[in-house]
């Protein structure tokens, strides 16, 4: 009688999962998925866009957590998994920032490289039209103002102890550093918002830097669901804002 090919086919399996997870995390393949109308793929070492330019992703260099922030490469904005679901919303740990170190060439390319470039592309959209009954200016580019538009209709359906915490807004658009650095702010590209300041825990404003949050998940979950990631999942607290990065969310 043959043996069974079942306990083979187990460790052949067992034996290429961490190559699949790998491939599955890979930052080009994330990219591509997150932004198809820039970027196709890989080539070598290399991040391919839509119009042939290429872009290195990894620069080989060892970083500390400053550096990481101040001299990334495109690899170093994967350093940390942007957690979701119900377990997420824990204190994260020390220094963990998932999506605080961002690429500047990466982002500039797509939404444009100075404050003109990124204008030209910025749309208005009617933000919760039954609650704020205002407007934001967001870019286009990417679908972002679309993305925007789906996340404002289902903040109005909201319950009103809960959609208040989203109105009003305290700002889009505003070609500016973060304050304190050189590094562009994601508000430059017209794909940031952040929400209602009475309700805001900010790790600057914080002598103690303990772990505060006032927003509702049901609030930060809609955001998840259109590909904007939220502040309150780093160690460095932002709880108001809220910016497009896609590419952190797809699996």
């Amino acid at each position: 009688m043959n043996p069974s090919p079942r306990p083979a086919l187990l460790l052949l399996f067992l034996f290429l999962l961490p190559a699949l997870i790998q491939a599955g995390d890979d930052p080009a393949e994330r990219l591509a998925k997150a932004y198809p109308g820039f970027i196709k793929g890989q080539q070598g070492g290399d991040l391919i866009w839509s119009d042939g330019s290429q872009m290195p992703l990894d620069d080989g260099r060892k970083k500390t957590f400053d550096q990481l922030l101040d001299e990334p490469d495109i690899q170093d904005q994967f350093t940390w998994t942007y957690p979701t679901g119900p377990s997420s919303y824990s204190p994260p740990g020390f220094n963990t920032d998932p999506g605080r170190v961002r690429y500047e060439p990466l982002f500039k390319k797509m939404y444009g490289a100075d404050s003109g470039a990124v204008q030209r592309n910025l749309v208005r959209v009617r933000w919760m039209p039954k609650s704020a009954n205002s407007t934001v200016m967001i870019t286009r580019v990417n679908g972002v103002d679309k993305k925007l538009e789906a996340v404002s209709r289902e903040l109005d359906a909201l319950p009103p102890s809960i959609r208040k915490y989203a109105y009003p807004t305290a700002g889009t658009f505003n070609w500016r550093p973060i304050a304190g650095t050189k590094r562009l702010s994601t508000h430059s590209f017209g794909t940031a918002i952040d929400l209602n300041t009475k309700y805001t825990d900010y790790w600057k404003w914080d002598k103690k830097m303990a772990y505060k949050n006032q927003m509702p998940r049901e609030i930060v979950e809609i955001f998840e669901k259109h590909g904007f990631i939220w502040g309150g999942k780093w160690y460095h607290y932002d709880t108001m804002h809220f910016e497009y990065r896609p590419e952190l969310l797809n699996p």
